[in-house]
C-alpha cells in the first residue's frame, strides 16, 4: 500500500469527515473559501483566521506551520505558534512562524474542530525494494525501520550458513553514497536509497564516485559514461550542474549540461520508477525555446541528466552582468521566445505512457510550475540570443515523487516571489496559467530587478502570496510605456482568479501594448 496521509475530524460540525493525501502537496487550512480543508464560518471558529495555518504533506510524513495566527494551532493540546496582539515589532523584527513535524495519531486543534492524523506507510525490503505485506512486517524487522524481506532473509541465510560468517544485525542505516553510518534518526519512517548531509552538501564527490561507477560499466550509468567534468556552472538546493564533454570517434566532441538532483528523503524503488517515468514525458519536448533534455538516469539514490549546454547563462546572470535591469527592447525578444516554447509544452500531445499501475493512459501537455529567471537560459546563434525555457517537468515531477522533502515552508524552499497564489493554496495545481503568471512576473522581474510583491524582511512570505496583491510596475518603473505596464498588471492578477489562461494569449496582449 503506497504511502498516505489522512486528516480524520474527530470533533466539530465537520465530524466523520476524512481528508485523504497520497502525494507531495501543500493545502491552507482556515475560514477563507478558497481553504481544504475549510472550517466552519461560525461561532465555534471566530478565533480561527481565513488563512490560519500551512500543511506540508508528503507521504508519510507532514508538517503544520502557523501562519501568524492570533489565536494559535494547537497540537495534542500544546500551542506551537501565533502572534502576539500586543506586541508591537519594531521595523524590520523578524516574526515567528514555528514549523511543527506531526506523528501518527497527533491531534490538530483548531477552534471546535479537532483532526486526527492518520498516517499510513509503505514498508520496503533493505535489500530488494519490494513491499512487506502487513502481516509479514513483525517477522520482517531485523531493527529500527530496517525490514527484510522472506526471500532475501533466505539468501542471508543459506550465505551465512555456506561460508560460516556470522552477519551482524543491521543497526542503522548508511548513505548510498559513501557508504557511512546515518544519524539514528536520518530517514526514520521511510525506506530506501539515502544521501547523507555531506554527499549533499559535496555534490561534485558524489558525481567523481558515480563517473567511477560508469566507467566500470554499471549498467544503471549508461547515460553518464564517456563523459569528462570540465566545471560547475552551479549549485542549489536540489543539487548541482556541471559542465560536460564527450569526445566522439571522429574526433568531434559534444558539450553537455549534466544535471544532479539530490532527493531530500530515502529513495524507493516506487519513488525512483515514478520521478523516472514523469521525466521520460519531457524527453519528447522538441523546441528551439526549451532546453532539450538528452538522457538520464538514476544510482546510488541520485537522479542525473544530460541536457543541451546553453552558453550565454541564465537570464538572472545577465541581469547581474548587465547592472541589475534589462532594456524593454531585450526583455520582449526573451519573454517573447520563452512564451512561444511555453505555449508548445503546454499542447504538446505526449505519447501513451503506462503509469504506476502499468495503466496505459495519455498526457496532453506540460506544466513547468517554476518559471523564474534563473529557469530561462540564453544560447548564442550568431548575433542572436536564443531564450529556452530549462527543467521543464523536472521539478514537478521530483515533487510528485515526493523526494523533495518538506523544504517549501522551510528555509530551503525560499521565497514564494515568481509563484501565483493558487499554487500555494494548493501546491498540486497545475493548470497552465500558473506558468503564464509566473512568466509575467519574471519579465516584471527583468524590467525592473524587483518582485511584484514586496516581501518584507521578518513577514511571512507565504501569507503575503496569499494576502496582498502584486505592486504596479508604474510604481517601481516610470518611465515604462503605460499601455506594456497595464498588460504585464493585468497578467498578475491572481485574485480570484489568473487573467491570462494561455501563453499564447499573454504574447497577443503584449505584442497589441508595443
Amino acid at each position: 500500500m503506497p504511502a498516505k496521509v489522512t486528516l480524520k475530524v474527530t470533533n466539530g460540525k465537520l465530524k466523520g469527515k476524512e481528508y485523504e493525501f497520497a502525494s507531495r502537496t501543500t493545502c491552507i487550512v482556515g475560514r477563507g473559501v478558497d481553504c481544504y480543508p475549510r472550517l466552519p464560518d461560525d461561532d465555534a471558529h471566530r478565533v480561527i483566521s481565513r488563512h490560519h495555518c500551512l500543511l506540508d504533506i508528503n507521504p508519510p510524513d507532514i508538517r503544520v506551520r502557523d501562519m501568524g495566527s492570533l489565536n494559535a494551532t494547537y497540537i495534542n493540546g500544546k500551542n506551537i505558534g501565533q502572534r502576539d496582539a500586543k506586541a508591537m515589532p519594531h521595523a524590520g523584527q523578524s516574526e515567528s512562524f514555528p514549523e511543527y513535524d506531526l506523528k501518527h495519531n497527533d491531534e490538530l486543534k483548531l477552534g471546535e474542530t479537532i483532526f486526527q492524523i492518520i498516517i499510513v506507510n509503505e514498508i520496503l525490503c533493505v535489500e530488494c525494494s519490494t513491499e512487506i505485506p502487513p502481516d509479514k512486517l513483525q517477522e520482517s524487522k531485523i531493527s529500527e525501520n530496517i525490514y527484510k524481506c522472506e526471500a532475501c532473509r533466505k539468501i542471508a541465510s543459506t550465505t551465512n550458513t555456506e561460508t560460516m560468517v556470522k552477519v551482524p544485525v543491521v543497526s542503522g542505516r548508511v548513505c548510498s553514497g559513501c557508504n557511512t553510518p546515518l544519524p539514528e534518526k536520518e530517514g526514520e519512517g521511510r525506506s530506501g536509497d539515502i544521501l547523507c548531509a555531506k554527499c549533499k552538501g559535496e555534490p561534485s564527490k558524489l558525481l567523481k564516485f558515480l563517473m567511477v561507477k560508469a566507467e566500470k560499466g554499471d549498467k544503471s550509468l549508461v547515460s553518464i559514461q564517456g563523459y569528462n567534468i570540465i566545471r560547475e556552472l552551479g549549485k542549489g538546493g536540489m543539487g548541482a550542474v556541471y559542465l560536460a564533454e564527450k569526445n566522439g570517434g571522429t574526433g568531434s566532441s559534444e558539450q553537455v549540461a549534466l544535471k544532479l538532483m539530490l532527493p531530500e528523503v530515502a529513495v524507493n524503488k516506487g519513488a525512483r520508477d515514478m520521478f523516472l517515468r514523469e521525466v521520460a514525458n519531457t524527453k519528447v519536448l522538441h523546441h528551439p525555446n526549451i532546453v532539450q533534455l538528452i538522457d538520464f538516469g538514476s544510482s546510488s539514490g541520485t537522479f542525473f541528466f544530460t541536457l543541451e549546454f546553453c552558453n550565454g547563462g541564465a537570464i538572472d546572470t545577465l541581469m547581474i552582468k548587465q547592472g541589475g535591469k534589462l532594456s524593454v527592447e531585450k526583455s520582449m525578444d526573451i519573454i517573447f521566445q520563452a512564451l512561444d516554447g511555453l505555449e508548445y509544452a503546454h499542447n504538446i500531445e505526449i505519447p501513451e505512457m503506462p503509469n504506476k499501475d502499468g495503466v496505459i493512459h495519455a498526457v496532453k501537455g506540460l506544466v513547468h510550475r517554476d518559471i523564474k529567471p534563473a529557469n530561462i537560459f540564453l544560447t548564442k546563434a550568431g548575433d542572436k540570443d536564443i531564450a529556452k525555457i530549462a527543467d521543464f517537468g523536472l521539478g514537478k515531477a521530483f515533487d510528485t515523487a515526493g523526494l523533495s522533502g518538506q523544504t517549501r515552508t522551510g528555509s530551503a524552499g525560499g521565497t514564494p516571489v515568481f509563484i501565483p497564489r493558487q499554487q500555494v493554496i494548493n501546491f498540486k495545481y497545475a493548470k497552465p496559467e500558473v506558468d503564464v503568471w509566473a512568466m509575467a512576473a519574471t519579465l516584471y522581474y527583468m524590467l525592473t530587478a524587483r518582485f511584484p510583491r514586496d516581501f518584507p524582511k521578518g513577514k511571512d512570505p507565504w501569507r503575503i502570496v496569499l494576502q496582498s496583491k502584486p505592486v504596479p510596475i508604474l510604481n517601481r518603473i516610470k518611465t515604462l510605456p503605460v499601455k506594456l505596464a497595464k498588460v504585464i498588471d493585468e497578467a498578475l492578477i491572481d485574485q480570484p482568479s489568473i487573467t491570462f489562461k494561455t501563453a499564447i494569449e499573454f504574447k497577443k496582449a503584449l505584442e497589441g501594448a508595443l
